[in-house]
């Protein structure tokens, strides 16, 4: 049972939230019902093969849940949901919470380091999947995995490529006909407000990514407080999805909020400037959240202008740091009339500056709670609060904050202060106004485009190549992505290492292309700290000074 690894929030908490009526006892299957009853006939997902209403939607998801219950598949159980930016990917996702079955949010780029951590975490039933993807060929890592695990009984494949054994897809849909049922026949299979909606992984200091629980009353709070703190609640709205579906900034910050006011989610499968660019104009897309690296390619392109972009209102930057610069550009060569910044977890905490704020907010700062009821608090190492303008760590408690990971209970012990605040890893002070500035993080992880990636996890891979003898990986500072991978690499007597030599090692591990370094730094001596620890402080500044010497300024 999923339910033995979770920890439950306080009893008093519990109780309070309930009282004060910011958890709702609702279940994100009752959000995605009454937004299909109330706008049955409004169009509410379009991608880049079909146009749906809310009713076709609701359609396709109750015939998944339907497949899904017939497999065996039930309550408590987990799936593995690795698609990419589709109809399918929602379709699978909300079906999974019709039956109170919690999906892992695997990414499409995870590889077999990730995935058969997820199965060995969660033990999940179904793996749903492509066959290909671009260049990624998924049906040998399928082979390589699906023995390891018996307990997974279905391989699910979206794609013409659909091997004996396992499952297509669009088989599924067509398996069962909601008609054949009862109308009220699925509701006895919903999950309860306490239950758990998904699993996302997140970036971590442990190595492998954690996973982090989410329960349906927390995270139908955290969408509806992300959706009301900038005052979008238009059924008329059109948000396009530029990042990864899977991600959480796409699901509670975007696709939530937009079906809690009934407006339309356009799923761009492309992350490239010019394929947003163009599909603005296609689908007239009045709200957006990009990247940085995004921004950055949108605000390089040399035929900007020929894009009819009268239809956007509002961006929304977020997933990791936006160099003022960018912001003021975007604001100058007014990309959308209105803008904002924010800062966001998978964990819950969300802020935002607001729409109509001063420009200087969004260049500097990340705005204020999303939600009202969550405490932010700036900590020094004892755990003692500090004084507006001082940095220390950010720490938050309340509705839409999670309780824990999973099966990480000597972990939570050191993530939560004594009262119940998440230790967040991040540094940050608050302004004189009152806005949330981040000023750089505790754990060693790196922000590359918004993707949080184990520094520690990447080392324990390349220590294990036969010429290295002591490895310490950073983040290197990037102007567009925010940071880079670069390895600082001891090689034994005698040898060298090579970038191309440690990418193929990564890879023959398993390793993702998220994981892979973009540059080796060769050192005789690993600096270390007063207490013997790698000094990457002292490696930050170092890789910081040789990317000024070769004229790449940041």
């Amino acid at each position: 049972m999923i339910m033995e690894g979770i920890t439950p929030y306080p009893d008093e908490l519990v109780r309070k939230y309930r009282e004060k009526k910011w958890w709702q006892s609702l279940t994100l299957a009752d959000v995605f019902n009454q937004a299909s009853d109330i706008f049955f006939q409004r169009e509410a997902l379009v991608d880049a093969r079909q146009r749906l209403t809310y009713g076709q939607l609701r359609d396709r998801v109750d015939r998944f849940a339907l497949a899904l219950l017939k497999l065996g598949i039930r309550k408590a159980s987990s799936v593995i949901i690795q698609l990419p930016n589709c109809a399918e990917w929602v379709i699978a996702y909300f079906a999974c919470q019709k039956i109170g079955v919690a999906p892992v949010s695997a990414l499409p780029r995870n590889s077999q380091v990730e995935i058969e951590h997820f199965c060995g975490l969660t033990n999940p039933v179904a793996w749903i999947v492509p066959d290909r993807l671009g260049k990624i060929e998924y049906l040998p890592l399928i082979e390589k995995i699906r023995p390891k695990y018996p307990q997974m009984k279905h391989v699910v494949i979206l794609g013409e490529t659909v091997p004996e054994g396992m499952l297509s897809f669009t088989d599924l849909l067509e398996m069962v006909g909601p008609e054949t049922y009862p109308a009220d026949y699925l509701e006895q299979f919903m999950p309860s407000p306490e239950d758990i909606v998904h699993f996302m992984p997140t970036g971590g200091t442990t190595g492998l990514p954690k996973l982090i629980p989410r329960t349906h009353e927390c995270y139908v709070c955290n969408g509806y407080y992300a959706n009301t703190a900038l005052g979008l609640r238009n059924c008329e709205s059109v948000e396009m999805i530029n990042i990864p579906i899977a991600h959480n900034a796409a699901i509670i910050a975007q696709m939530v909020p937009v079906f809690m006011s009934g407006g339309k989610v356009v799923i761009n499968p492309s992350t490239k400037a010019r394929d947003i660019l163009e599909w603005i104009a296609k689908e007239r897309v009045d709200i957006t959240l990009i990247l940085p690296a995004q921004l950055a390619g949108i605000l390089s392109e040399p035929d900007l202008s020929r894009y009819d972009l009268s239809s956007l209102k509002f961006l929304t930057y977020g997933a990791a740091h936006v160099p003022a610069e960018l912001v003021k550009e975007a604001r100058d060569r007014k990309l959308a009339p209105y803008c904002s910044n924010g800062f966001g977890m998978s964990e819950g905490p969300i802020t935002k500056t607001r729409f109509k704020g001063p420009l200087e907010d969004v260049m500097y700062t990340v705005g204020t709670p999303s939600c009202p009821y969550d405490e932010y608090r700036i900590i020094d190492d004892d755990g003692k609060q500090l004084e507006p303008g001082e940095e220390g760590e950010l720490a938050v408690r309340g509705p839409t904050v999670f309780s824990g990971y999973y099966k990480s209970e000597e972990e939570n012990k050191k993530i939560f202060t004594p009262d119940g605040f998440f230790r967040t890893g991040d540094l940050a002070k608050f302004n004189r106004d009152g806005n949330l500035v981040i000023t750089g993080r505790k754990k060693d992880v790196i922000n590359r485009g918004g993707e949080m990636i184990s520094a520690m996890q990447i080392e324990e891979m390349v220590i294990t190549h036969p010429d290295v003898e002591d490895v310490a990986v950073i983040g290197m500072p990037d102007r567009v992505l925010g940071e880079r991978i670069c390895a600082y690499v001891k090689p034994k007597a005698g040898r060298t290492v090579t970038l191309g030599q440690i990418v193929t090692h990564l890879k023959d591990q398993g390793a993702s292309v998220m994981l892979l370094p973009e540059r080796v730094e060769p050192v005789d001596e690993m600096p270390l700290t007063l207490i013997g620890k790698q000094d990457k402080k002292t490696l930050r500044a170092d890789i910081a000074r040789k990317l000024q010497t070769e004229g790449q300024v940041f």
